[in-house]
């Protein structure tokens, strides 16, 4: 099965192809001297694809002319290694390191724990699979330089703990016994084994403080240099991944005496996928180049090989030349000059045994004799420990990187919090304050914001763009204004059709852009995208990355979407206060439109102003059989005057006679003329039968403050307002907005507000006149008194009244006086029950009217069956239903209220009469509407 996409290699110099192999029939000499410029690391081919990473898969049977690759299984164990978790030299960056030596291409990945499996062995041997990944090649850059080397022999040494401030040497005999690469911190695994008489001793870099040694029984060690200097670095290591990597392998070639060698991490993009990327390979001195047709042959076998053991962790041992493998023969002229003779790959792993990577390491230097060598288990034991303690710096370094990122990350989330939490006039303003706040955190060139066009989703309507600048220690960031037209959208428009986030490197884009990362803005409630937001051109780059640019790494693409999260609640909260604005300019309007209309005309306000107001007794006001069946339209407006007169309110509390005119006929133009029952007429009954109540009673004109009896009056005339001929319990199940506004009490609490829109309109403010803690006082009396006309909640509260009447009212006490008021506003509300026999049938018709309606609308919007009082096929039955209605709800009310104040029994009388009539008519099975 072929491999996954491999991009091309570039082809080898010119001169590097007249080098490498001068001469077919001069055999390369591995223990040659390189020539000046050769063997130099920047000589070599480079690797510049990406997105490879797979498995081989032997394929057993029939020889062939290639190797056949398979997909295998993924693995749990592969733990992402992300290569930008850089120290600060390397601030976020992608760490590539240069990759000069060709690789090579077919061969099968061995364990050498199975002799089966060993290159040469079996025939039918079982297919080695592995789980697929991708793996790729970042873009090459130059590497560090070689040191020189100088063979020499190895002392042999021991590494005590290097936790330890200073380290000190004794001698100790005994036996070299590796532990396995599980048991990092082992003394005995710190030292690598190489024997100092060997003769394949690799030569050792001058920098290196100790060597690395390897002896028989009874052998005395130092510490190994290289472990000692990586772990006394900790987290202030000042070099890259990169270099840190490639020193690992300078040091791994020296001590294996290998040719030969690579290293690589796991990585994991966007969209999840794990991939190799190489970051470091070296190619000995003393090695000898192949052709360029050689490179592909090598290159795609140890792709392979490192697949397989970054994917499963396990370490692989191949001895023999793979070309030699009896299921693969191919053309003589296709073997290869440079021979793979030996291949060791272990997995770099962390201390949680997660893998991070793989090294590895080719071909053995060859032996004076000019017998190749084959690398041991105890090779293979000394690589894993290299890797063991790199793979604890490794992920130090990467621990420490994300808690870096994790302060930078939440000191943005705070600032942006706090930036939210103000008030700003604009959203312009708030987003250019959030855009400068992350640019200095991503080193981003550009920071811009699209706001998309409502109901739209392939344009936008403004942007909000941010600058920044690097000079020096400083990051300066600017303001410029510009249009969609000066600003590419391309990427934004891509992220406003997918709602994905894209990262894209500049090496992605022809022509080269710069590299950008876009990110959706969604809104919370509904997930539609309402703006995008891009950081374009990462500054800080690094000089092993000027030519292929610095792309924006995860830690970026992160904050980038929590800076988009933040985006979208600031465009949300400035467009919910834009709303609030409208709607309260619209409220604005709608009020005075209502104020034009409330407002009677001056013709009319005169009129009542200079009208000669009739006395009490004859309008009839002070008696509790009080009707306005008889009244005009003027003399109800002029009966409400004289009850305030008569209470001197106008007198104790500065009312300007001209605005109580124009606050009574406002209040009579509030009430609904089309409403049968609860209508102007309805609030004026109430309004006298409580004037009558306090007029007739001295104990409560007595035992009642002036602002009460104010209170009292106001609310009374006020308790039905804007009445809509409707139940509190229809408003809800409709959903009309008075159900959203309020919620429970809906109607009185509407009745309220425009009781208080009435007297604050201009020409009808009659408490202007108030002290301002008469003010703050009477408003809640009005209240409460209104919402008591609420029978619910006189249902609530009468056993309470009832057992006061009982008890006696105790008038020191604010809750026994507010029990009153709403008892006697509960009182006024339903007097038409106490009214003459004739007006009472009259107004029992008008109810019913109105509440067979609310019956028919409710059967027809929702198909159910209406309450027994407003279904109009009881319409029969009205006399049975006054009846009830007399005995549940208002004899123990005017009983109790008769009981505590004598004046009041009139109420009681008018009731009871009413209850032999239509208990009569009950009797008589009479609708009740024919006879007077």
């Amino acid at each position: 099965m072929p491999c996954l996409q491999a991009e091309a290699l570039q082809e080898p110099m010119a001169s590097d192809r007249e080098t490498s192999n001068p001469s077919s029939a001069d055999p390369p000499c591995p223990s040659r001297e390189p020539s000046s410029g050769e063997g130099s690391v920047m000589d070599q081919p480079v690797v510049t694809s990406a997105g490879w990473f797979f498995s081989p898969l032997w394929s057993p049977g029939a020889k062939t002319h290639r190797w056949r690759f398979g997909s295998g299984v993924k693995s749990d164990k592969v733990e992402v290694w992300l290569d930008d978790h850089a120290t600060r030299e390397m601030e976020g960056g992608s760490v590539v390191g240069a990759i000069p030596s060709p690789q090579t291409s077919r061969g099968p990945s061995r364990s050498p724990s199975d002799p089966s499996l060993l290159l040469g062995h079996r025939r039918d041997s079982s297919p080695l699979s592995s789980p697929s990944l991708l793996i790729s090649s970042s873009a090459s850059t130059p590497s560090l330089p070689r040191p020189p080397t100088n063979p020499q022999t190895f002392t042999p040494c021991l590494l005590q703990n290097p936790a330890h401030p200073q380290f000190s040497t004794r001698d100790r005999a005994g036996t070299y016994s590796p532990r396995s690469p599980r048991s990092p911190l082992s003394r005995r695994s710190l030292c690598c084994s190489h024997s100092p008489h060997s003769p394949h001793s690799s030569p050792r870099s001058p920098r290196r403080t100790g060597p690395c040694g390897r002896g028989g029984p009874g052998w005395r060690g130092e510490p190994c240099s290289w472990i000692t200097e990586v772990l006394a670095g900790g987290s202030d290591r000042t070099c890259s991944v990169a270099e840190l990597c490639q020193e690992a392998l300078i040091h791994a070639e020296e001590v294996l005496a290998a040719e030969r060698s690579s290293l690589s991490l796991i990585q994991q993009d966007q969209a999840g996928e794990k991939r190799l990327v190489q970051v470091a390979a070296l190619t000995a001195p003393d090695s000898v180049k192949e052709k360029s047709y050689s490179i592909h042959a090598h290159l795609e076998l140890v792709k392979g090989i490192m697949g397989y053991v970054g994917s499963t962790g396990t370490p692989i041992n191949m001895t023999g030349d793979v070309f030699e493998d009896p299921r693969f023969t191919p053309d003589e002229d296709q073997i290869p000059d440079f021979r793979l003779r030996s291949v060791l790959c272990v997995p770099v792993k962390n201390i949680r045994q997660e893998v991070l990577g793989a090294a590895l390491v080719l071909n053995k230097r060859n032996s004076p004799d000019g017998q190749g060598s084959l690398f041991s288990d105890q090779d293979e034991k000394v690589l894993s420990s290299h890797m063991v303690h790199l793979g604890l710096v490794l992920d130090n370094i990467q621990l420490c990187e994300s808690s870096r990122q994790e302060a930078k990350r939440s000191q943005v989330l705070v600032t942006l919090a706090r930036l939210l939490s103000e008030e700003h006039t604009s959203m312009d303003n708030l987003l250019s304050k959030m855009a400068a706040t992350i640019l200095p955190i991503a080193r981003a060139q550009y920071c811009t914001i699209f706001i998309a066009r409502p109901r739209s989703k392939n344009s936008f309507s403004g942007l909000v763009h941010m600058e920044g600048e690097e000079q020096g220690s400083e990051f300066q960031i600017y303001k410029r204004g510009c249009s969609l037209t000066e600003v590419d959208l391309t990427h934004a428009l891509q992220v406003l059709g997918s709602k994905e986030t894209q990262n894209v490197p500049d090496a992605n884009q022809d022509p080269p852009t710069g590299s950008l990362v876009c990110c959706p803005i969604k809104n919370g409630k509904t997930g539609q995208i309402i703006a995008v937001c891009q950081l374009k051109n990462k500054l800080g780059v690094a000089p092993s990355q000027a030519k292929t640019g610095r792309r924006f790494n995860h830690h970026d693409v992160r904050l980038l979407e929590d800076f988009a999260v933040y985006c979208g609640l600031a465009l949300q909260t400035v467009q919910t206060v834009q709303r609030i604005e409208y709607h309260r300019a619209s409220q604005d309007v709608t009020q005075e439109v209502l104020s034009y209309h409330l407002t009677a005309p001056q013709e009319e306000i005169k009129a009542l102003q200079e009208a000669e107001i009739p006395s009490a007794q004859s309008l009839h006001i002070l008696d509790f059989s009080f009707s306005d069946i008889d009244l005009s339209e003027d003399s109800t407006t002029q009966a409400t005057v004289r009850m305030f007169l008569d209470l001197n309110l106008i007198q104790d509390f500065n009312i300007e006679y001209k605005s109580l005119c124009q606050w009574v006929l406002s209040v009579k133009r509030g009430y609904r003329s089309n409403v049968p029952y609860h209508n102007w007429n309805h609030g004026l009954s109430t309004a006298q039968c409580m004037f009558a109540m306090l007029m007739a009673t001295d104990q409560l004109q007595c035992n009642f403050s002036r602002l009460e009896v104010l209170a009292l009056m106001i609310a009374t005339l006020n308790h039905d307002l804007d009445h809509r001929g409707v139940s509190n319990s229809y408003i809800k199940r409709t959903h009309q907005p008075l159900a959203q506004l309020y919620g429970t009490s809906s109607l009185e609490h509407h009745h309220y507000d425009m009781c208080l829109f009435i007297l604050n309109n201009p020409g009808s403010q009659i408490l202007s006149g108030l002290s301002p803690e008469d003010y703050r006082r009477v408003l809640p009396m009005i209240e409460k008194a209104i919402l008591a006309t609420d029978l619910a909640i006189y249902m609530e509260r009468r056993a309470e009244f009832f057992e006061l009447g009982q008890s006696g009212v105790s008038w020191a006490k604010d809750s026994h006086r507010d029990l009153l008021r709403s008892m006697l506003m509960t009182a006024s509300d339903i007097c038409a029950i106490t009214k003459p026999w004739h007006i009472q049938k009259r107004i029992a018709k008008l109810v019913a009217t109105e509440f067979f309606a609310e019956g028919d609308k409710e059967r027809e919007e929702f198909n159910i069956k209406p309450a027994d009082m407003m279904n109009r096929d009881n319409s029969t039955r009205l006399p049975h239903m006054q009846v009830n209605y007399i005995d549940g709800l208002c004899h123990p009310l005017y009983q109790s209220l008769s009981g505590m104040f004598s004046s009041c029994s009139p109420l009681l009388d008018g009731l009871m009469k009413n209850r032999e009539n239509w208990m009569l008519l009950a009797e008589r099975g009479d609708e009740g509407g024919e006879e007077e």
